[in-house]
């Protein structure tokens, strides 16, 4: 079956232009300024933006933590994804202690397989580090494994100074790239001891950014950023939060190092003032990093605009009130993360394009074109162009919304930012040439089919 877009503005991360789009078999075969197929299906999208689908490169779904497990499994998590206009994730697949990456990997799958909703990749976190997983590592990346995250805290997963040096030498040699959670780990416990001796209990979630200071990540990147140029390798950080840590990657560029930087929307649109919130209210909204000050929002803005920051991702990572309610008498025991797949791009929108602070080639390649480059997924992804996937998001940029959890597809059961009336949503989402979503609606499910990187050099 053909079908034919016609009368909307196709958006690439170069700019804009009025393009008809003709679709088949799941790919798109032809992108110009008038296309006739009389045996094509029209689908008339005048006035509409036509992103290509676009990618949320750092996600958890169904991901054993903090005692629990995330509210969201692949099953609601890839709905939320698609409602919103993205339609392949890439979530990280986690080696524990212990087990070979094989392991991992076969977990993945059976969580992911036959589940998702939107197309879907993995990223391998690593938290073992010996001479078979080593060796392991290139039968890895000769299946479509290509990029690896690496934690510098929690207890269960940090890798120390060593083996961050080893892991980022191994990758160099087969092609991969690691992205890093920075944060240092020792200031973390050290704060935490600190408030229990102060006031005798953790009960105040005020207290809970003064545990995890913006100088802690800044330290972490740091010492990630000068063992990365001992390797001479490029790396990224993930879910950049403080002005402090971003000086020092201005710092490692101005030296000649290659770095990507990942943000989230949680850190441009909410400062830390929810964590003073009455009631237990301050637990949902906790996530690590954690949310900043103003200063840190607008540091990260004018990063953006001056395409600094290479990507926009979600660090979905969601949880009821009752799982949150476990840090009721210690906040050190909550669940860290928040719900926001279905609501990223609507955010980068609102709050980027409709107020001129970013293009919608700024948010095209913040949200598809540099995530399928970076993470080795383009052409087949992030760009509307013939031969590559049928991802459409036809965005209606005057449509008017409101946040609710009462709405979303999240399993989490409450809204971050409930109640906040948005601009510009997508109208429609086609997956692989399929209608998928509609207004918040899913019309497809289980479509999602597994993808793998490909070999070549990140052109961002």
């Amino acid at each position: 079956m053909k079908t034919l877009f016609r009368g909307g503005t196709v958006v690439s991360a170069r700019g804009k232009r009025k393009l008809d789009v003709l679709v088949e078999d799941e790919r798109i075969r032809a992108v110009d300024g008038h296309i006739e197929d009389s045996e094509a299906h029209v689908v008339d999208v005048t006035g509409k933006l036509i992103f290509p689908g676009f990618i949320d490169g750092h996600t958890h779904m169904d991901l054993e933590v903090s005692g629990t497990v995330t509210a969201d499994g692949f099953e609601t998590g890839t709905r939320a994804e698609l409602a919103g206009g993205t339609t392949c994730l890439i979530d990280f697949a986690t080696q524990n202690r212990g087990e070979t990456l094989a392991c991992a990997l076969e977990h993945w799958h059976r969580k992911a397989d036959g589940k998702s909703s939107c197309d879907y990749a993995f990223h391998l976190a690593l938290s073992d580090w010996n001479e078979q997983i080593s060796r392991e590592l290139e039968t890895v990346v000769s299946q479509g494994i290509r990029s690896f995250k690496l934690y510098m805290t929690y207890d269960a997963m940090a890798v120390d100074d060593q083996c961050l040096y080893e892991i980022l030498t191994r990758l160099k040699e087969l092609g991969g790239i690691a992205g890093v959670h920075c944060e240092n780990r020792g200031i973390i416990d050290a704060r935490l001891k600190e408030v229990l001796i102060k006031k005798g209990n953790r009960r105040d979630t005020a207290d809970y950014p003064g545990t995890r200071p913006d100088l802690a990540e800044a330290e972490a990147v740091s010492r990630l950023l000068k063992i990365a140029r001992c390797v001479d390798t490029p790396v990224i950080v993930v879910h950049l939060s403080a002005q402090a840590a971003y000086v020092e990657i201005e710092r490692a560029r101005a030296a000649g190092q290659t770095v990507y930087v990942e943000t989230c929307p949680q850190y441009l649109v909410m400062d830390e003032s929810r964590y003073g919130l009455p009631g237990g209210e301050g637990r949902k909204f906790m996530c690590a990093p954690p949310l900043r000050k103003k200063e840190d929002q607008d540091t990260l803005w004018r990063a953006l605009t001056q395409n600094q920051i290479q990507t926009v991702a979600t660090d979905h990572c969601s949880f009821t009130l009752a799982q949150k309610a476990a840090g009721k008498e210690d906040f050190s025991l909550t669940p860290c993360g928040m719900p926001g797949a279905e609501e990223r791009p609507a955010l980068i929108y609102h709050y980027g394009v409709h107020t001129g602070t970013l293009t919608e080639a700024q948010m095209c390649a913040l949200l598809a074109e540099n995530p399928a480059r970076l993470y080795r997924l383009y052409p087949r992804k992030g760009v509307i162009a013939p031969g590559s996937d049928a991802d459409l998001v036809i965005w209606d940029p005057d449509a008017d919304y409101v946040l609710s959890r009462d709405r979303q597809q999240s399993a989490a059961d409450y809204c971050p930012l409930e109640g906040l009336k948005l601009r510009g949503r997508a109208s429609q989402v086609y997956l692989r040439g399929r209608l998928a979503a509609e207004k918040g609606r899913i019309v497809t499910e289980h479509a999602g089919k597994y993808i793998t990187a490909v070999s070549g050099d990140i052109m961002i």
